[in-house]
């Protein structure tokens, strides 16, 4: 007889959607990645999540959509009464204008077309890339789980539009995640902000895509900086931080020229919208170099000493696959987890994410 079914309980629920699914690893020609998370607790605020385009998507299905998009936003319909697309409305209401010329709609129909053929090459570029989100939220209980699993659903919602009409992501994406984990002047938003109390739940992002050749691009909110570390030297590599753009963590900073900057609480002024060189670059030049991302629970980004001892698990375990050296990063934070509760500091233990990319 078959076990009954039970249900699982918030925390069980929640730690299941946060963890990561090795069945989505992907797989680049040159590139092996592996990431995984330990929470403090029976659930935590780290969340990881590989962006495996090809899996994920059927990038077939909109590429040949937007390819149709591009022929059909160029050509009129056959009947003026039939309204095909959003360009043959907008078209409508250009002939509404005043000033409407059969010219005025030409270029138009060949600047929303020749969008259309971008978007099918964009999406064409998907199939040799990766990506990889990263987000701490800030304790490790289940409101923070709740926090990591909000940014984790406003992601994947604006992905589809972004795949949609642009084929990739864009600054836009980052910026609307933002807004969505911002505090309101009127509500009380995703992060459960108490204003009497003038508590502010913190979560991190960083959302990174790995290249063909090692190439990693990525948008920084609060998230520790990346380790680069190189096959060649055995060692970390310094990055001048003026090379890696990073905002504060999500819902802290609201540009001035966000239409709706005065609906939200903005802790200091940013004047200006994210733009595309604000996304950070980094390389792997050579076989073998290592990128290490991480939340705080593993490292918080500053103390030399500890980096040193991170560096020197990584130079022990720079010839084995992804996956050894990530366990054998996550092993360390557990064993000083052990130390900080024989020194009476359990109190510091945070949830643990370590992902690693590695140029094969």
């Amino acid at each position: 007889m078959d076990k009954a079914y039970t249900e699982p309980t918030i925390d069980e629920y929640l730690r299941q959607r946060l963890m990561p699914v090795e069945g989505s690893i992907p797989h680049l020609p040159g590139i092996e990645m592996y990431g995984n998370s330990i929470p403090a607790g029976t659930v935590g605020g780290d969340l990881f999540e590989y962006i495996n385009f090809q899996q994920r998507y059927d990038l077939d299905t909109r590429i040949r959509r937007a390819r149709t998009r591009a022929d059909e936003f160029l050509h009129p319909p056959s009947s003026a009464a039939f309204v095909r697309n959003s360009v043959d409305d907008h078209v409508e209401w250009l002939k509404s204008r005043p000033n409407y010329t059969p010219e005025t709609e030409t270029h138009y129909r060949e600047a929303k077309s020749s969008e259309q053929v971008r978007v099918a090459e964009d999406l064409q570029k998907l199939y040799t890339m990766a990506g990889v989100l990263i987000v701490d939220a800030q304790g490790h209980g289940i409101i923070s789980a709740k926090i990591a699993s909000t940014v984790h659903d406003t992601f994947h919602a604006l992905m589809l539009s972004e795949l949609d009409w642009h084929g990739r992501t864009t600054p836009e994406l980052f910026e609307r995640i933002n807004l969505r984990l911002a505090q309101s002047v009127t509500a009380r938003n995703a992060l459960g902000r108490i204003e009497k109390e003038s508590a502010r739940e913190i979560a991190t992002m960083l959302y990174g895509e790995i290249h063909p050749r090692g190439y990693f691009r990525f948008v920084n909110f609060g998230h520790p900086a990346p380790l680069v570390f190189s096959a060649e030297y055995l060692k970390f590599m310094p990055i001048p931080r003026d090379h890696m753009v990073q905002f504060l963590p999500l819902g802290l900073q609201i540009p001035d020229d966000d239409p709706d900057r005065n609906r939200y609480f903005s802790m200091e002024p940013r004047n200006r919208r994210l733009h595309a060189s604000d996304i950070a670059e980094l390389t792997l030049m050579s076989p073998g170099d290592i990128l290490f991302l991480y939340t705080d629970g593993v490292y918080d980004g500053y103390d030399e000493q500890e980096q040193k001892q991170l560096e020197n698990i990584v130079r022990d375990h720079h010839g084995q696959p992804a996956k050894e050296l990530c366990n054998a990063l996550l092993e360390h934070a557990v064993r000083e987890d052990d130390v900080r509760r024989r020194s009476g500091d359990a109190n510091l233990i945070d949830d643990k994410t370590v992902f690693i990319i590695k140029r094969t």
